[in-house]
């Protein structure tokens, strides 16, 4: 709603802080009180006038001014929020009966005291220095994978943020549902050769502009998803490339040397162990995700798992070839949970968790299955979401549908506007792009999805959020995670969780040497060649 459109709005007043701000926000749209909020943050100057002049403005119409000043006084005296309220249903129950009988939206993630210390605490150093005036909880993936043990059965989405409607639609659907949540994007996304605009160096910049524009207070983790390598030279780029990655932000990374052998594998992993900090979330994956060729093995995973072990190094997740693919899932089969469970067991004296990649062409069952038999605590979305912004029809199992003549089918008035969705399948077709190339159209066409009205812009973002809302409340149990991912980092009383795990093997056993000769003795079925990245 914008001020043009509503010129009976007035200031009422200027608010404190972004808690404040959604409180009172909850309450007039409880008590069906037009208003609107206006935040004083500015990416170009980091926050500097929120310093200078409160976190914004509320405006209404003149004629409710009383109303909600005594909302606004009720919501700021001292025996309304203070520190003693530890949860949720502290704040709620004075909300329902000491203040009028307010009734909250899903939008607060926990009391102001702590949050106001998770922020003070709980964000990186890298976030510090490049947001210093940010009121955006980025935090290390860690937290994340901490809140989904807390609370158990529950795993977080990790959002593939090809573009800046996927990155609002997350973040504003994890602030309904009060869960962590990860915005992610992968080397082949978002690397120096990629097909997004939104990359590794910028992610984290515009993560923090969204949480801050749209008051989003519940914790987010920015990962580096599938950090790949395929030789040495690559290994040798990135011990450059990884420190740049979070310097501008980046809080978790995933590294991915799965298209290597076992051994180059592990080596890759403790060659570039150095250039990622202890504090950061860490992934580490076997198994080039190949669909049912190349199933991962439980040998594998503990061949990768122990070595690392050995050299205290701890990863907080670890991916598999499980049965799933990216992209679209053509073949039906999709993830083995039983595979997935004996692989997670095997590891469970090491304290890593699954992370799941390939979720999109999977049922909600199958997922349901993974949340509640598995360790996995991240569930990587990405080809869903991406159609789902654009305005594709999708089914239970994140599929595009597509018609009788192999063509996607544009749901009218969803998405993006019909016209440039004819522009972009031209365009598709004029390269000679299959179904499965259509990623490769966010690139070219960032500037025009970004120049479109913002009623489109919003109903992108808002059908992203829908998707993912349900998703965290009723297929991954991640909601109400939020809180939990809070109180680790109040617990830790830093930035860094430290790691689940002490060191089990013996770094003798580890030289390599003798990685190289075990690795010799695995035996495993790589699957086929090919290009299988996401």
């Amino acid at each position: 709603m914008s001020k043009d459109s509503q010129p009976q709005f007035v200031t009422i007043a200027v608010l404190d802080n972004v808690i404040e701000a959604q409180l009172i926000g909850s309450i007039l749209d409880q008590r069906g009180i037009s208003h609107r909020l206006r935040s004083y943050y500015d990416t170009a100057y980091d926050g500097l006038f929120q310093m200078q002049k409160g976190w914004g403005k509320l405006y209404a119409s003149n004629s409710h001014r009383q109303e909600v000043l005594q909302v606004i006084e009720d919501v700021r005296s001292m025996d309304f929020l203070n520190e003693n309220d530890n949860n949720n249903n502290d704040i709620t129950n004075k909300l329902n009966t000491q203040k009028g009988g307010y009734v909250m939206t899903e939008t607060y993630t926990g009391n102001s005291a702590g949050f106001e210390k998770a922020l003070r605490i709980g964000r990186p150093p890298n976030v510090v220095k490049c947001f210093p005036n940010s009121r955006a909880l980025i935090v290390s993936g860690k937290f994340i994978d901490r809140a989904m043990l807390a609370k158990g059965g529950a795993i977080a989405i990790a959002a593939n943020g090809r573009n800046i409607f996927v990155i609002r639609g997350a973040l504003q659907a994890a602030q309904r549902a009060n869960a962590a949540l990860i915005i992610e994007i992968a080397k082949s996304e978002g690397g120096a050769n990629a097909y997004c605009a939104v990359n590794y160096w910028n992610m984290a910049r515009i993560v923090d502009a969204c949480c801050n524009e749209l008051g989003i207070t519940i914790p987010v983790a920015i990962h580096a998803d599938h950090y790949g390598l395929k030789s040495d030279k690559d290994v040798e780029a990135a011990k450059i490339e990884i420190p740049s990655l979070f310097e501008a932000g980046i809080t978790s990374i995933a590294i991915d040397a799965s298209h290597m052998t076992d051994d180059k594998n592990l080596l890759a992993n403790l060659e570039l162990s150095p250039f990622i900090p202890e504090w950061a979330g860490l992934e580490t994956e076997i198994g080039e995700i190949k669909g049912k060729e190349g199933l991962s093995t439980v040998e594998e995973a503990m061949f990768l798992i122990q070595g690392l072990n050995a050299h205290d190094i701890f990863p907080d997740w670890i991916a598999l070839n499980n049965g799933t693919t990216h992209g679209i899932e053509a073949s039906g089969t999709g993830i083995q949970v039983d595979l997935t469970t004996r692989i997670h067991d095997a590891l469970k004296s090491y304290k890593v968790s699954g992370a799941q990649h390939g979720t999109s062409g999977n049922s909600s069952d199958r997922l349901r299955e993974i949340a509640s038999k598995t360790r996995s605590t991240k569930a990587n979305v990405a080809t869903a979401l991406q159609m789902i912004s654009w305005g594709l029809e999708v089914n239970d199992y994140g599929n595009a549908q597509l018609d009788g003549q192999g063509n996607f089918i544009k749901v009218k008035d969803e998405g993006v506007s019909e016209t440039l969705w004819s522009e972009m399948v031209a365009y598709a077709q004029a390269q000679g792009w299959k179904s499965g190339d259509y990623k490769k159209l966010n690139l070219p066409f960032e500037n025009k999805l970004l120049g479109q009205s913002s009623a489109i812009k919003l109903r992108m973002a808002k059908r992203v959020e829908d998707f993912i809302y349900n998703m965290l409340v009723n297929v991954l149990n991640a909601k109400d995670t939020a809180p939990l991912a809070v109180q680790a980092i109040l617990d830790a009383g830093s930035y860094d969780a430290g790691p689940k795990a002490g060191r089990i093997e013996d770094p003798a056993r580890w030289a390599t040497e003798q990685i190289i000769e075990r690795a010799a003795a695995i035996q495993s079925d790589k699957g086929p060649e090919g290009d299988f990245e996401d």
